[in-house]
Parts: C-alpha cells; structure tokens; sequence
C-alpha cells in the first residue's frame, strides 16, 4: 500500500475479525456495567479548549492532548482525552440528577502519545463513574465492578488490582517530608514502571535532598498483601490527619471488596492526572507486561470546577485496546470469527435467484443473519466465499428445489445435508445454528 493512503501514526484501520471480536467484548463489559445499575451516557468527542484545560497536568496539556483553532471562528477545541473530564462538565449544568448517579461511556479518546505496542493515539475507554457519593461502598463498588469486568473478558486469573490513596501520598509527601510541589514528584514516580527504580532516584535527586530521596525511595518500595501494608503505614504516619483519613477509608473499602486475593497495596502508584483526591487503582496484568489495562480513583474536586459545588465522584476505565493485544498475545483471544453471517443461500443457476432471494428474505424475517450474492457469481464461487468466511450454514437452491418448494441445508461443521419443506426451514435452522 502507499505510504499516503496509511492511516496516520497511532491511528488504525479495524477489518471485520478485529471488529467482531471488539464489539463481542464491549457488550460483554456491557453487560457487567448494567449488572451493577450503570446506565449509558455518551458525550461530544470535541470539547472547547477551556474546559480540558487546567485538568491533567503539563504533560498533558503541553503535549498529549489534540488541540486546534476552529478557521472560521477562532474559537479552540480539543479531542477529548478521556472520558472522565467531559462527564464532570456534563454533571455540572445536570444538578438536578438523583444521586448517586451511575453511569457507564464507551468511545475512543485521542492522546498526541508516541505510538507502541498498546498505546496508541485514538484508542477506546470503557468507563464507569458513581457520582454523589463521598463513602467507601462506592470505590469498593468501582472496584469490584472493575475485577468482574476483567474476569468477564477471559482473564480469570493472571492481574493484580495495585491500590494507594492520594491522602495517603499527600499526607506523607506534603506534611512529613515537607515537599511543596508534590505533582512534580508524583509525575517522576509515575514513570517507574517505564525508567526503574534507579532512574526514579536520579530525577528526585535533581530536586531534593538525599535523605528525603531516600525516604520516598523506601515509601514507593513499600508493596504487598492490604492489611499488613496499610497497617503499617498507620504506625508510622498515623497522626497524620489526611494519613489516618486514608487509613479509615481504605480499610472500610477493604472490607466490601469480593475478591481480596487480587487486590495489593502498591505505594508506588501515584495515577499522573491532576484531579484524583482518594483511592486510585490500576489493572496490571501478569503476563504479557504491557501496561495497565484499567486504571481509575477517586476524584472529589473536578466537578465543583464545573460547578462551584464540591461533587464527590469515583470511577475507573479499562481499555478496550490493551485487553485484545494482550490476549491475542495469550491465546485467550482468537480471529477465527470472520462474519456475522450464520447463514449463506447459494443458488445454482440464474434463474433460480430469485427464489432463493425469497428465501433470504424469509430467514431474515425469522431473525437470521443471511447472505446472498450480489455478483452473479457461478455456485462454486460462492461456495468458495462462503467457505473462506467459515459461514456455518449453506442453503442450496436449484430447480429441483424451486420445483418442489424445498431447500438444501448443508452444515459446514457436521457435514450433514439435509432437503427441507419451505415452511419447516425456520424452525430446522434453529435447531442447528
């Protein structure tokens, strides 16, 4: 293919096996979502510059958000980053919602990223947000919602849930140790999955002391089962307020959520964007290291921006692109499902189309998914087509059939054939679909 009809860097094509496979997935999360009393909400994929901005952080204001000026009114705009921001506007000017209010969004977000191996720069967020409600149930809730969500994608086993708190970084970062820009040192802690524990010490170093360096080194190592992390943590730093506020509110969380054995307290994780306040979490999976494939927290303050009224909020995404990398990688995932098509007519001569026209339109009524072909093409072309495609059911129709007002079913996965009255066909396909 030509170089200039490739789509741009970080910017995909999607052919029919990729987009089964997405589509089964998505409605499986679905499904989870509506479980749990998530209902759909669905936001403009444009915003104006002046609602993203301020919300992220430099990075990804400087850098990773798709901004530009509209030619005829001057106006900015931006492609939405996540889906989090946009729900925290709309929460603003719909006041009169009943909380908590519970909602779920699935679309793509554009981020101006390097493009690699699960990240790209349109990709899909499938997010699930509790407005209205400051109590532990809720992120419990969001947790436990997230662990079945991956479970309901195959992944039954093979990912921790890595969980600290902002008030616990706070706590410690700004009040013990005295650090007055705490989201810079948290921007350099965020990158030690990517750069390592010594690149991570080398940053710091360039803005602090060697014995508060060592000490953060120390905290961020700090990693393992909730309850003897989280002790911990109170018998060092338990007079401190937001400390103690955190300790109270992740234990009561703890104690709601379903599956602890999935759960470690990970002190290191900081989650890069401006707006948490609480709880932050993050997916990662075992096998293969590819990054978070869900992350999301607490965030108290982003819709009071909006508002001018404190709104307490929780939520969490998973991306929809990392879970099929990963497994298709691990062999949980497959491209065999080439078509939604259950059923193919192939008529054997020209003038017999029309019949089986006739027939197509009668499985289709029936609720079936059905092809005929379009091209005139010969019976072993379409035979051909049907067979690359692995359709599961042919229906042969020749004069014979025409003649006798019958069809022949023939299963691709038993062999079997099979000649059939018009007015049974409905109820025979059923029994073999």
């Amino acid at each position: 293919m030509s170089k200039e009809f490739r789509p741009p860097r970080g910017f995909r094509d999607f052919p029919p096996e990729i987009m089964i496979l997405r589509k089964s997935l998505i409605s499986k999360l679905e499904n989870v979502f509506k479980k749990y009393g998530f209902d759909p909400l669905d936001t403009p994929s444009v915003e104006y510059w002046e609602t993203l901005s301020g919300k992220y952080g430099e990075e990804a204001e400087n850098r990773l958000i798709w901004r530009f000026k509209d030619p005829w009114s001057e106006r900015e705009y931006a492609l939405r980053y996540d889906l989090t921001v946009p729900l925290a506007r709309f929460i603003s000017s719909h006041l009169d919602l009943q909380m908590p209010f519970k909602r779920y969004q699935i679309g793509p977000v554009w981020r101006h990223e390097e493009p690699q191996k699960g990240r790209y720069r349109e990709f899909y967020q499938c997010d699930a947000d509790i407005v209205g409600s400051p109590y532990p149930e809720a992120d419990a809730e969001m947790i436990n919602l997230i662990i079945d969500a991956v479970k309901s994608l195959g992944f039954e086993s093979g990912f921790d849930v890595r969980i600290n708190d902002r008030r616990l970084l706070s706590g410690i970062f700004e009040q013990e140790l005295n650090i007055k820009s705490p989201i810079t040192i948290y921007r350099i802690i965020d990158k030690l999955d990517k750069i390592g524990i010594d690149n991570v010490k080398k940053e710091l170093s360039q803005l602090l002391n060697n014995d508060v360096v060592e000490k953060i080194i120390d905290l961020i190592s700090m990693k393992g089962k909730p309850n003897e992390i989280v002790e911990n943590i109170d018998k060092k730093y338990g007079k401190n307020t937001l400390v103690k506020n955190a300790y109270d509110h992740l234990n009561e969380m703890l104690g709601l959520v379903n599956n602890k054995d999935k759960v470690v307290i990970d002190l290191s994780l900081v989650r890069g964007l401006d707006y948490y306040t609480g709880p932050i979490y993050e997916v990662v999976l075992k096998e293969p290291k590819i990054g978070s494939v869900s992350g999301g927290g607490r965030y108290d303050n982003l819709a009071g921006i909006f508002s001018g009224k404190q709104i307490p909020a929780t939520g969490g995404s998973i991306g929809i692109e990392r879970i099929i990398d990963a497994g298709l990688e691990l062999g949980i995932y497959n491209l065999d499902k080439k078509t939604f098509t259950e059923i193919q007519i192939i008529f054997i001569e020209e003038e017999t189309f029309k019949y089986a026209w006739d027939v197509a339109n009668l499985l289709r009524f029936n609720g079936y998914n059905v092809k005929i072909d379009l091209n005139r093409s010969k019976e072993d072309q379409q035979r051909k087509k049907a067979n690359k495609l692995k359709i599961p059911l042919l229906i042969f129709v020749g004069k014979k059939e025409k003649e006798t007002n019958t069809v022949t079913i023939y299963n691709t996965k038993t062999n079997e054939r099979i000649n059939v009255n018009i007015s049974e066909i409905a109820v025979k396909i059923k029994n073999l679909i």
